[in-house]
């Protein structure tokens, strides 16, 4: 990649053929810890890339989670696409609920972060089992007991209908073995 990075063609062996680039030709790239790899484990497999390498992509943005608004647009996007209407502020608890584990992430005071595509698939979710407290114990089964506890437990705090109860699993059902 390094010199289609500085703007020069490429040569395929396996054609024989030196391809130029084209007018306005461009590469986007996207990275999760900007080349330094993750220490931390919560980018597993991302390596540290050469600086050389790095120096050829002339200009970096940087990119946060979207607005509240605008994240807002997208779950509403969504529900529009799948026909589905969500119950009452149940798109702004949502975003809210979000916005708050990641100030709280920022500070240190949480390991984990609720993303957009969490969101999604919790929308996902509910235009499935139509339950909003099962659709946000089942997409949020990926973390720790204890991140679960408090998320849920924050969400109840942003959702006044939504009934947080440690003690209730509603994440499983029974299976009928005489089923299968």
């Amino acid at each position: 990649l390094q010199p289609i990075l500085e703007g020069k063609g490429i040569f395929i062996k396996k054609i024989n053929q030196y391809i130029p680039p084209a007018t306005g030709f461009n590469i986007f790239a996207t990275a999760n810890t900007k080349g330094k790899g993750s220490d931390d484990g919560r980018f597993i497999g991302t390596n540290i890339l050469n600086e050389a390498f790095l120096e050829r992509f002339a200009v970096t943005f940087e990119h946060n989670y979207p607005s509240s608004t605008i994240e807002s647009k997208i779950l509403t996007k969504f529900f529009d696409s799948v026909n589905v209407t969500p119950p009452e502020n149940f798109i702004k608890n949502l975003v809210n609920w979000a916005d708050v584990i990641r100030r709280s992430f920022n500070d240190d005071g949480v390991d984990e972060v609720i993303s957009t595509r969490r969101l999604l698939h919790i929308a996902n979710a509910y235009a499935i089992f139509n339950n909003k407290e099962k659709a946000i114990n089942l997409c949020i089964n990926r973390f720790d007991s204890e991140t679960k506890e408090a998320f849920l437990e924050l969400y109840s705090k942003v959702d006044a209908s939504f009934t947080y109860n440690k003690n209730k699993q509603t994440d499983t059902e029974e299976v009928n073995n005489d089923s299968f």
